[in-house]
C-alpha cells in the first residue's frame, strides 16, 4: 500500500516539530506501507531550527520529494530591518518586537495576510507535485501533519481532486492556538481562518491529534470523532550509555526554546527561597529576554545557564545528563490540552519531571500515570519550592529520585504510535 505523507518539517529541519513526521516515515514501512514524503526544498524553506545531522535518520527505503516554495519571510524581514532567520517561528512569523509604526504594520500583516500561516506559499507547489506523483503511481492514502496548518490545504485540495482517503494530523490547535490570541486579527481574517479550519475538519476522512483535550476541542467543531495518537520517543535515540553527571551540581534542565508564553515566576521564587548554590537551571535552546530578566530580578540569574540550540542527539544527551527536567506549559487558553513532544523524551530519559502548568491538564495526567515527577500550578511557588527541596535532599543523600520507569515510558514509543496510525489507515476511513 502506498502512502503520501505531507510535512513541511523534515530533515534537514530540526526542532521538536520534525520528530513526529520523521518517525512516522521510519516506522510505517514496518506495518506494510510504502511511504513517499512530500516536503519543502531546504533552499526555499524557513526552518526555526535547522539540523542537518537529522538527515542521517531519514530511512533509505522512504522516497522523499522536495519542492520549491514562495517565501514571504525575506520581505517581512526587509520591512523590519531584521534578519530573516530571527523572524522564523513554528507555523508562522514571530511577533515583531517594539511599538513603532513598522512593528505595528508587521504584526497586522502577520495576523491578516499570512493565512493560515506564513508557509502558505508552499501550498501550490506541494499540491502540484502531489497530483503528479499520484498520476504516476496512485496512492492508497494521504496524511498531512501540521503545523504549519497551511499544509492541510494540500490534503483538502488533493482529496477533493482524487478521492484518496485523507488523514489530517493536528499536532497543535489551529484557530485556537495560544500564540494567535494576542494578534490584531480582523473579523474578516478570523472568519477566513475558521472557514479553512472547518473545511479541513469536515472533509478529512479521519482527524488525528495528540491529546484528549485537543481532540474534544476539534470534535466540537467537526461534529464527528477525532482520534488521539500522542507524541512519543524513539527508543533507538536512547540506546547509548548514559552520559556522566556533575556530582557537585544539581542540574534542572530545560531542553527546547523558552518562549514568551511560558510563566516561570514560581520557579524564580522557589529558587530564590531555597537559595541553594548547588541548584542550576540549564536552558538548552533559546530563551526570551523577559524570562531572563525575571531571573535577574529574583536574584537567581547566576544559577541560570543557557546553551544555544544543539542537534537532536546532543539534546537527548542533555536530558539524560540532567538530574531533573523542567516542563513548563504555556500560560494560555487551552493549556490543559498542550502535550509538548519533549514530555515523552523526558519520560524516556528517566529523570524526575518538574512540571509547571495546569495540574488537571493532559501533561500532568501523563506525569502522574507514569510516576515521572510532579506538576505545579503556575502560581504554586510554595509547592514547587517544597518539592525541589525534597529532590535536592534525596540527591545529597545519594538516593536521587528517578523519573518514569522504562516500562511506563514504553507506552509512548514512536514505533507503537506508527502502528496505531497504520491501524487507522487500514480501517474504513469514513468516520
Amino acid at each position: 500500500m502506498r502512502l503520501l505523507l505531507v510535512t513541511y518539517y523534515y530533515p534537514p529541519s530540526g526542532g521538536s516539530g520534525v520528530q513526529r513526521p520523521l518517525k512516522m516515515s521510519r516506522y510505517l514501512p514496518d506495518f506494510g506501507w510504502d511511504v513517499t514524503v512530500l516536503t519543502v526544498d531546504p533552499a526555499y524553506a524557513a526552518y526555526p531550527d535547522p539540523d542537518p545531522s537529522m538527515l542521517a535518520d531519514v530511512p533509505p527505503e522512504v522516497t522523499v520529494e522536495r519542492t520549491r516554495a514562495w517565501d514571504p519571510y525575506a520581505a517581512y524581514a526587509r520591512l523590519l530591518g531584521a534578519k530573516k532567520d530571527d523572524l522564523v517561528g513554528v507555523g508562522g512569523l514571530k511577533a515583531a518586537e517594539g511599538s513603532g509604526a513598522k512593528q505595528r504594520l508587521a504584526a497586522w500583516l502577520r495576523a491578516n495576510v499570512f493565512l493560515p500561516d506564513a508557509r502558505v506559499g508552499w501550498v501550490p507547489f506541494a499540491l502540484k507535485r502531489a497530483r503528479e506523483l499520484h498520476a504516476e503511481s496512485p496512492f492508497d492514502a494521504v496524511v498531512t501533519t501540521a503545523p504549519p496548518m497551511s499544509l492541510h490545504l494540500v490534503g483538502l485540495a488533493f482529496a477533493r481532486a482524487t478521492g484518496v482517503p485523507w488523514v489530517a494530523d493536528f499536532r497543535d490547535p489551529w484557530t485556537e492556538r495560544y500564540d494567535l490570541q494576542a494578534l490584531p486579527r480582523t473579523r474578516v481574517a478570523l472568519a477566513l481562518d475558521r472557514a479553512m479550519e472547518r473545511a479541513v475538519l469536515r472533509r478529512a476522512s479521519r482527524v488525528v491529534t495528540v491529546s484528549p483535550a485537543l481532540a474534544r476541542s476539534l470534535e466540537a467543531r467537526r461534529g464527528r470523532p477525532v482520534d488521539v495518537i500522542p507524541n512519543g520517543f524513539d527508543e533507538a535515540d536512547f540506546a547509548s550509555a548514559e552520559p556522566p553527571r556533575n556530582p557537585d551540581v544539581f542540574t534542572l534542565s530545560f531542553v527546547g526554546n523558552l518562549v514568551e508564553h511560558y510563566d516561570l515566576r514560581a520557579l524564580w521564587t522557589a529558587m530564590a527561597r531555597l537559595h541553594d548554590p548547588a541548584l542550576r537551571l540549564r536552558v538548552v535552546g533559546n530563551a526570551t529576554l523577559r524570562l531572563l530578566a525575571e531571573a535577574e530580578a529574583a536574584g537567581v540569574a547566576e544559577q541560570v545557564e543557557q546553551v544555544a540550540y544543539v542537534p537532536h542527539a546532543e539534546a537527548v544527551a542533555e536530558m539524560r545528563a540532567a538530574d531533573a527536567l523542567l516542563l513548563p506549559i504555556p500560560r494560555a487558553d487551552g493549556a490543559e490540552g498542550i502535550l509538548t513532544g519533549k514530555l515523552f523524551e523526558y519520560l524516556a530519559a528517566g529523570r524526575p519531571i518538574v512540571g509547571l502548568g495546569p495540574p488537571d491538564g493532559d501533561a500532568a495526567d501523563i506525569v502522574r500515570q507514569t510516576d515521572a515527577g510532579a506538576f505545579f500550578g503556575w502560581d504554586d511557588a510554595d509547592g514547587l519550592a517544597a518539592y525541589l527541596a525534597d529532590v535536592l535532599a534525596a540527591w545529597r543523600d545519594g538516593n536521587p529520585l528517578r523519573g518514569a520507569s522504562p516500562e511506563a515510558a514504553r507506552a509512548y514509543s514512536r514505533r507503537g504510535q506508527a502502528g496505531a496510525l497504520a491501524n487507522l489507515l487500514t480501517s474504513p476511513l469514513s468516520s
